[in-house]
């Protein structure tokens, strides 16, 4: 269930009456609050408010600061996620040299590593604008380049004067197994590694 980041507890619940559910999710009904209590105390949990638009109010019978602990634990994780899915941004000239282009790719492929997704921008200038040609050129660079470890989600797209494409991450292979890393055991053979999949590749969206 659902519970929202501030809510009532114990003695904070002032209302005569709620609906109730019990420590493993079933429905008690309608009770007092004062016996509700009661009931927490008696199986060492506390009572929680966790729907007080209803009437009357709903509130269940948890382990209050184990459930807060679970919260913050998850609530770390959507974060950590959130950030590995976030999409970082390089931009790229038409007339870009060598190191600039090496430099550049080396930003993405770093990206690339942490786990980003990575917009790639050619920018135009000008009569640039009438050669899209050129900034596809440096974008299937930029693809091959980086080819070991990402791939294009789709072809590039004009946008205003920009050429984008969306770099994302390839799945890591397997470890591969060590040869012999069981051969101390008595007894026994050292199995042969088994092969490393290869990661299956999907074409993502546009």
């Amino acid at each position: 269930m659902n519970i929202a980041k501030e809510h009532k507890v114990n003695e904070q619940i002032r209302v005569r009456q709620i609906r109730l559910i019990g420590a493993e999710g079933e429905q008690v009904g309608i009770i007092d609050t004062r016996e509700a209590m009661n009931m927490a105390r008696e199986a060492a949990m506390d009572l929680v408010m966790v729907s007080p638009q209803a009437v009357p109010p709903v509130c269940r019978l948890l382990d209050y600061g184990r459930f807060r602990y679970e919260q913050q634990q998850n609530e770390k994780e959507n974060r950590k996620r959130a950030r590995a899915q976030e999409v970082k941004a390089i931009k790229f000239r038409v007339k870009i040299d060598d190191h600039d282009f090496k430099t550049k790719t080396g930003h993405v492929r770093r990206f690339l590593e942490e786990g980003h997704k990575v917009k790639v921008t050619i920018m135009f200038r000008g009569r640039e604008r009438t050669h899209p040609e050129l900034g596809e050129r440096i974008l299937v660079r930029v693809a091959e380049t980086l080819a070991d470890i990402g791939a294009p989600e789709s072809n590039p797209s004009m946008m205003g004067m920009d050429m984008n494409m969306i770099m994302t991450p390839k799945a890591a292979p397997a470890p591969k197994k060590e040869r012999g890393e069981d051969s101390g055991a008595a007894g026994t053979e050292a199995a042969s590694p088994a092969p490393a999949e290869t990661p299956a590749e999907t074409p993502a969206s546009a």
